[in-house]
This record gives C-alpha cells, structure tokens and sequence, in this order.
C-alpha cells in the first residue's frame, strides 16, 4: 500500500479519498477550506441516474443561433469568455456529432447507471440519511411541441440505456406536486434520480467519514504542489507534507495548477449561480423549467433556485441576470416567497471537450494521478470515478478505464 495526498475536498476529492483509504492506502486530504464548500455546495443536489448521454454542444444552426443572441435562459456568455475557451468549443463541438456522441454516452451512462448504488453505502455510513430524498427529478414543460420531443427522448432513453420515467400531462402531475399554479402541458419523472436537501453537508459527511476512519484532512494550497525525488510535496499549515503520489481533484481549477507540469488541459468553464427563496413548503422532488433554463430544489436552507450555464472567464464578477429571468418565469407556476439576502453565490461545473472525466495517471509524470472534468456531475459521479480511479492505480484495465484515461482523452 502507498501514500496519497489528494488535492481538492469536493465531492469528487473526497470520494477519492474514501476510495483509496478503503483500498488500504494512507491518504491525506488537503484543501484551502473545510470541504464541500465550492461547487459542491451550490449545484442542485441531484444525483442524476437518468443522465445517460452527457449534455452535447447543439449542432443545429436555430439552436446555435439562439445561444448567440441568448434568445433562450440556457446560455448566457462574454466575448473574452468565448475566445478564452475557443479551442475547447470547437473541439466540443466536434465531439458533439451524433456518431461521437453515441460513443462517448456508450461510456458516460456505464458512469450514471451506477451512480446512486455508489453514493448508498456512504450515505449510510456517514448518518447522512436524512439529508436524501429518492423521489425522482421532474422536468416540466410548457409547450406541448417540447413536452412531444422529451416523451420520445425518455422513451428513448428507457429503450437504450434502462433509463425508466413516467411520462405525464400536467394535470396529473399538479395533484402531485399541489404548489404548482395552474397545469403545465406535461412533466417527465425521471424516478431512478435521488435528490440531497443539502449537498455541501453530504460533501462534509462524506469527509467526516473519512477523518473517522483513520484519514487526516490538513488546510493547505494545491498550487504548493511539487514534485521531490520519491514523490510530491505540498505545503499546509502543519508544513510540507509528502507522500509517493497525488491526485489532483481540483475540478475547474485542475488546469491552471498542472500548467506549472506542462499539461495543457482544454476545459469548458460552464459558471452556474444559485438564490434561494422564502417558499414555505418543500417541493416533493427538484423540479426544472426546461424552457426558462430554471431548476428549483427545496434545500435546507430553502427553496434553491439554480440557472444553466453562463460561458465567461473564471475571473469575472457575478452578473445574475439568468439567475433573475430564471426566477422571474418559474414565480409565474409557483409561489417562491422572498429571496433571502446572502453572498451571491457561483460555481463553475469542469467540462471536457469529449464530455468525459479525466481519471487516471497523468501522462509525463510518475506518481500524478488526474480525477476531474465532470462537468455537471461531479456530484453525481464523484463515488464512481474515485472507484475506477483506485482500479486504475491498482493496474487494472478494461474499456471504460481507457476511455476516461488522460493519456487518451487529451490526445488530439
């Protein structure tokens, strides 16, 4: 067995370090702050069993043409955003062709399928029951031409990948869900999803568990990261600590971090934001406003109001006008009550061109181990990947562990 130091306390960190502390391996978990307090604090809470087919880049010209002039609340975006990320656009966009995108969602939904079995034992095991709910994740519509297009997706996705929903009118689904004003045209349930009333305390618990079982959690900066004669250091506030290997979970700031190491990693830098609201009763499920690009979710700390992406650099101020039109359209199906004053919050969600997570050995560097690039599943695939990240450490190879290796994703 070896040591590990693992860099990042998100979902997608901390299940590495559960992962390779249940392997027999000694593992330090360092970050800057406590853990799940970036962008495994604010998304959505959903564990997305359904996400078969990772998001793809439309190639339809309308489709394009409405993101331009943001003509929808999906995308928003900046100029110096769009040429920052240009590179890794136009290879999204390359990767998002029907045939590329079949082969890339052959492995994505080998990820998803086992997603929610993945996060039970941990659930259970750090006493975090009470925070997850396994009631599904309604997608509503408004019109009946996006609710048609949706019923053939999911039977779609029931035939191709095991994916089961009901499919519903709206009526029906309002005696469900009676705080909805007035009947959308339909809802899609997609039942196998499970939901988390807050996900930076799982994310916490998970890491409590890991503390509880023998492993050490130390403040400390990545970008300390150096490479010694028998493996890596960083630098903490107990002072240098060393270790035979690391693994870098830093989600969307992986990429600055290994610059220093020569790896040039194109990412997709999809800003989202969230505001929460004074609604007095909880939502039976998260429920999303697919034609305002809107997601509401009842939290802890109220209802949770999360936007689609915003395409700008990593560096710019919040700008919450999506997050705005977003709540503006949803108040009109139901009732959010005030907004709660507090720090505006953002996350950025790490995507890759090929739509998959980079896990496996860096490419030029003994004893560097890649875990990030989920893009908007780190929540959801953190317990999986950290399990084929320690099969992958372990010497352990298959089809899957070669499409998500570095070494295959990165090259051209």
């Amino acid at each position: 067995m070896a040591e590990f130091l693992v860099l990042g306390a998100g979902m997608v960190g901390v299940s590495s370090a559960l992962a390779l502390q249940a392997a027999g391996h000694t593992v330090t978990l360092v970050d800057r702050m406590e853990a799940g307090c970036e962008t495994s604090y604010g998304n959505a809470g959903i564990i997305q069993a359904e996400a078969a087919e990772p998001y793809a880049l439309p190639r339809n010209p309308m489709a394009l043409f409405q993101y331009v002039f943001e003509m929808n609340n999906d995308v928003t975006w900046r100029l110096d955003g769009l040429m920052q990320m240009a590179p890794a656009l136009l290879s999204y966009f390359r990767h998002s062709s029907m045939a590329k995108h079949r082969e890339i969602s052959h492995f994505y939904s080998q990820l998803t399928s086992r997603s929610t079995k993945d996060h039970a034992g941990w659930i259970r095991d750090s006493g975090a029951e009470a925070l997850i709910q396994r009631n599904g994740f309604a997608m509503l519509y408004r019109t009946a031409e996006a609710f048609e297009q949706a019923a053939q997706k999911a039977t779609f996705l029931e035939r191709e990948y095991g994916v089961t929903s009901r499919i519903m009118d709206g009526k029906r689904y309002r005696a469900e869900e009676p705080e909805l004003r007035g009947d959308p045209v339909g809802v899609v349930d997609f039942e196998q999803n499970w939901s988390c009333r807050s996900p930076g305390d799982l994310t916490k618990a998970y890491a409590a568990l890991f503390v509880s079982r023998g492993g050490r959690f130390v403040f400390g900066e990545a970008d300390s990261l150096l490479q010694t004669a028998t493996g890596w250091q960083v630098m903490t506030q107990e002072g240098a600590l060393y270790a035979e290997h690391a693994v870098v979970a830093l989600g969307p700031w992986s990429p600055e971090l290994l610059k220093r190491f020569g790896y040039r990693i194109p990412m997709i830098y999809k800003r989202g934001y969230h505001g929460h609201f004074t609604t007095p009763t909880s939502l039976i499920r998260p429920l999303m406003d697919v034609e305002n690009g809107v997601l509401a979710c009842s939290m802890v700390s109220g209802l949770r109001v999360t936007t689609g992406v915003s395409l700008v650099p990593m560096n710019a101020p919040p700008e919450i006008s999506q997050l705005n039109r977003g709540a503006k359209a949803l108040s009109e199906i139901l009732p959010l009550g005030e907004k709660i004053v507090e720090p505006q919050w953002l996350g950025t969600r790490p995507c890759m061109p090929k739509m998959l997570p980079l896990v496996g050995a860096a490419p030029n560097h003994k004893g560097l181990w890649f875990h990030f690039g989920h893009g908007h599943q780190g929540f959801t695939l953190g317990p999986t990947t950290a399990e084929l990240l320690v099969k992958s450490i372990s010497g352990e190879a298959d089809a899957l562990l070669s499409a998500l290796d570095p070494k295959h994703q990165l090259a051209h």
